[in-house]
């Protein structure tokens, strides 16, 4: 990755951490989840509105690290719009983009290639997918939170 690059997506990262976007709890929501970070202390509720099948609606509270923040706010954009049976195969690319740097559909990772240098960094992958994890969690109905350890 070019170096002109790489600052653009830790301008995009800071940006997201600074003011991160639908933080906000969601009353109403159809689904939703907690998941904790023990070891770095970032801790996420994630947020669902589906109808027919569609992310009408995504938020987030909680927070911790840049990484952990930027990934939810990230996460929430990638989401709205999107059919959940899409859900799995984009947290699958994303989670190749942060462990391995090998994701085979790129293109449609959008801002969330953003996150890709973090694989050089593999405590900080957990930060970077804790809304990820959460958010499946939201999705199949669990009522336990969710922990990275």
């Amino acid at each position: 990755m070019s170096g002109e690059l790489r600052d653009l997506y830790q301008q995009l990262i800071f940006d997201h951490y600074k003011a991160p976007r639908n933080r906000h709890p969601m009353h109403g929501a159809s689904h939703e989840a907690e998941g904790h970070n023990p070891l770095c202390g970032d801790n996420v509720k994630v947020y669902l509105e589906i109808e027919d099948g569609v992310i009408r609606d995504v938020a987030f509270e909680g927070g911790g690290c840049a990484i952990a923040t930027a990934s939810a706010s990230l996460m929430t954009e990638a989401l709205k719009g999107r059919k959940v049976e899409e859900v799995q195969s984009l947290f699958e690319e994303f989670h190749h983009l942060v462990t391995d740097g090998e994701a085979p559909g790129r293109a449609e990772l959008g801002k969330l290639e953003a996150l890709a240098g973090v694989r050089e960094f593999p405590a900080r992958v957990k930060c970077a997918t804790l809304a990820w994890h959460t958010l499946n969690a939201a999705l199949a109905g669990r009522e336990r939170p969710v922990s990275t350890e």
